[in-house]
């Protein structure tokens, strides 16, 4: 009889409860449970002792009354709460289970840590204390394999309160080979997500810095933020990197930055800083910004903190509701690009904007009212033309107001076509200041406009459930008004794409409108399968009354007959997807072109891109620009990993960015390897070549592993 009979062990498990605790109840299970005498009770076979939040197993324990002591003979297993489990081969602990010793004890923490000692002491259920200690996140076998790494410590406390463990006289050892001694040494427990300490340093090695080496500290300055400094020590530089985090009620911040005196420029303090902030507001308004600034155009390239070209700060309030849109920001721009000069280009802007949609019942439809404004500002007080040949003053500052009403509405004719009628109205006001160039300083315009768009799509389903669907499409529109005589800041790039194909203006700002009539031609077939296939191909071009000389050639839209557009897509149902689109002239000369190709599997990934831009005066590119663009990454065994990227200049020759990188990962480590080189150069820059390498030891954070990469035991 494996158990007694259930009154019987009803009786002893109260008795035993009576007998085990006085302050808290505690409940023991046993094949045999037995009084020997009046003071000693004896459990034996599948010993269970479950008091608060701990469970003990064993195969035999003695409960001694007078010295309220309990003699446990293993193998012992003691669950202290969800996330410790301690096993040894003996124990004497009090009837709390809370003060006592363990012998041959191995303490295993979020089943990631485990600290194995020739002898544990438990104390009022806070303090561990361990002695001859072996503690690592490695998966140790039952081989005589050492442990990739651990700590030796002849004696370590583990706070259970403070989530801390204290090691003391801790030799840290690779491969059982000792590498650093500390006296002391303080590391969080693994439930710990945020601590103050230092974290995994890294070294670095670059042509232009040289070798050097970064040791992170983290600060923790409460419960919502923390503080992160970061120096980074070469022969060339003396840098302090930062990062300050704060978690509010309703937002947070973060801000990164740097601050460096090197050798690069010597005698000037260097630096940056990129901020960026989100709050929820009352009544569904956000607030939101980003700060982005550094001390000179070179520094962010120097150190690879990012490749921006051009940097963006904005604070803006905005609110978007089912009918409602609302948005007022305030952006500062500053440029790194070799050759431009921020005070001649429009750093300071100022956007407002309104849109509310209503459904007027007799009319039917939407009616859709719109309010924007617009101004930006440049710092130099030129009022001529002096630097960029564009016929308008260097210095000159925009202000712009726009007023819009459209009335949409659609209606289903025979034979399944659905037509779209849009007939509405702007009204354009702008002011122009410090440009002695304009032949005018304030000018309005009203632009009445109106579109008939047709669309008739076929479905066809096939008998493998393939599904077919090609819509042609028809726009007819009419924009009239007078072009102004502005200065165009705004509309200086445009792109024509499948998106805008249906516009009635192209320009993505109102200092240039299309005006006359117009129309667009398009087809679309889409194609689904159940396998997971899908593709796309779309044709269209733009049609117009009267040439818009603002286009420039590479826009595709010059002359009364646009470029043909031409965009697809295919998406197979194992990872490999494909999109390309491009515009084709009336000779079938291409102006424009992109295609991006990307493959996903469980263990690989590789993406592919291509770029070719014809050379256009008016769009400040005086060169053909061809690239290729490829990154990927490969799984090359159960713990290493690839990665790979490069980017190639076909019409230049030559390689304009390469990058190599290797890691290896497991239950307990992490190593990273990477080599990169920049072989571009400029006034500002040279080429350089960037080499880094990372160990992290894993284990003693909240992050979790992925399994996948942890290593089994052959035993």
């Amino acid at each position: 009889m494996s158990r007694f009979l259930t009154l019987l062990s009803l009786l002893f498990m109260t008795l035993a409860s009576a007998v085990l605790a006085q302050d808290r109840a505690a409940v023991l299970l046993a094949d045999s449970v037995r009084l020997d005498g009046r003071d000693r009770l004896i459990a034996e076979g599948h010993v269970e002792v479950l008091h608060g939040q701990t469970r003990l197993r064993a195969s035999r324990i003695e409960f001694h009354r007078p010295t309220e002591k309990l003699t446990i003979e293993g193998p012992i297993v003691m669950n202290d709460g969800d996330r410790t489990v301690i096993l040894a081969g003996s124990a004497e602990l009090d009837r709390t289970l809370e003060n006592g010793l363990l012998r041959g004890a191995r303490m295993i923490m979020d089943q990631r840590v485990q600290l194995a000692a020739a002898q544990l002491d438990r104390s009022g259920g806070r303090y561990t204390q361990l002695y001859k200690v072996a503690a690592t996140s490695c998966r140790v076998c039952n081989d005589n394999t050492p442990p990739v790494w651990q700590i030796r410590a002849k004696r370590t406390i583990h706070d259970q309160e403070d989530r801390q463990l204290y090691f003391e006289n801790a030799q840290l050892r690779v491969l059982d080979v000792p590498i650093l001694w500390l006296p002391r040494l303080r590391l969080p427990d693994p439930s710990v997500r945020r601590a103050t300490g230092f974290l995994i340093p890294s070294f670095n090695q670059t042509s232009d810095l040289g070798l050097g080496v970064k040791i992170p500290y983290f600060i923790r300055l409460g419960d919502h933020r923390d503080l992160t400094l970061t120096p980074f020590f070469s022969a060339q530089t003396s840098t302090l990197e930062w990062r300050y985090r704060q978690a509010f009620r309703r937002g947070k911040i973060e801000f990164n930055g740097a601050l460096s005196d090197d050798s690069l420029q010597s005698g000037q303090m260097r630096g940056f800083v990129f901020g960026e902030g989100l709050f929820a507001l009352k009544n569904d308004y956000q607030l939101s910004f980003n700060v982005e600034a550094v001390t000179d155009r070179a520094y962010l390239l120097d150190y690879d903190y990012s490749d921006k070209d051009r940097l963006e700060s904005e604070i803006a309030l905005t609110r978007t509701r089912r009918d409602q849109h609302r948005r007022l920001a305030l952006v500062a721009y500053q440029s790194l690009r070799d050759g431009e000069d921020n005070s001649t280009i429009p750093t300071v802007i100022v956007d407002a904007e309104q849109s509310q949609r209503y459904f007027p019942a007799r009319l039917g439809g939407e009616l859709r009212l719109t309010l924007d404004a617009h101004t930006h500002y440049r710092s130099s007080s030129l009022t001529t033309d002096g630097t960029d040949s564009d016929l308008w003053g260097d210095g000159r500052d925009v202000t712009r107001a726009q007023a819009s009403a459209k009335w949409l509405r659609n209606w289903m004719l025979p034979g399944g076509v659905r037509a779209e009628f849009m007939a509405g109205a702007d009204i354009d006001a702008f002011w122009i200041n410090q440009d002695s160039v304009a032949s005018v300083d304030q000018d309005v315009a009203l632009t009445p406009q109106s579109t008939l768009t047709l669309r008739w799509p076929w479905l066809k389903t096939t008998a493998t459930g393939v599904v077919h669907v090609v819509e042609p499409v028809l726009m007819l529109g009419w924009v009239g008004g007078n072009s102004l005589d502005l200065p165009n800041d705004e509309s200086t790039r445009v792109e024509f794409d499948e998106g805008n194909l249906l516009s009635l203006s192209h320009f993505p700002a109102p200092d240039r409108r299309e005006r006359g009539a117009a129309g667009a031609i398009g087809i679309t077939w889409t194609r689904n399968a159940p396998s997971g296939w899908s593709s796309g191909l779309t044709l269209g071009q733009v049609l117009r009354e009267d040439a818009d000389a603002a286009f420039s050639v590479s826009s595709g839209l010059t002359g009364v007959t646009s470029d043909l557009l031409v965009a697809g897509q295919i998406q197979t149902g194992k990872g490999l997807g494909l999109t390309a689109r491009t515009l084709l002239g009336n000779s079938l000369e291409v102006h424009k072109a992109e295609a991006r190709a990307g493959w996903q599997r469980n263990d690989s990934a590789l993406g592919l891109s291509y770029v070719w831009l014809g050379a256009d005066a008016d769009e400040d590119r005086t060169n053909t620009v061809s690239e290729w663009a490829l990154d990927g990454s490969h799984r090359l065994g159960r713990h290493w990993t690839g990665t790979v990227d490069w980017r190639y200049d076909i019409a230049g020759h030559r390689s304009t960015q390469a990058g190599l990188g290797l890691r290896y990962l497991n239950e307990c480590i992490e190593m990273n390897v990477s080599l990169s080189r920049r072989f571009t150069s400029s006034t500002i820059v040279e080429p350089s070549t960037n080499f880094g390498f990372t160990v992290s030891l894993k284990g003693f954070s909240a992050k979790k592993t992925d399994q996948s990469y942890a290593r089994s035991c052959r035993n």
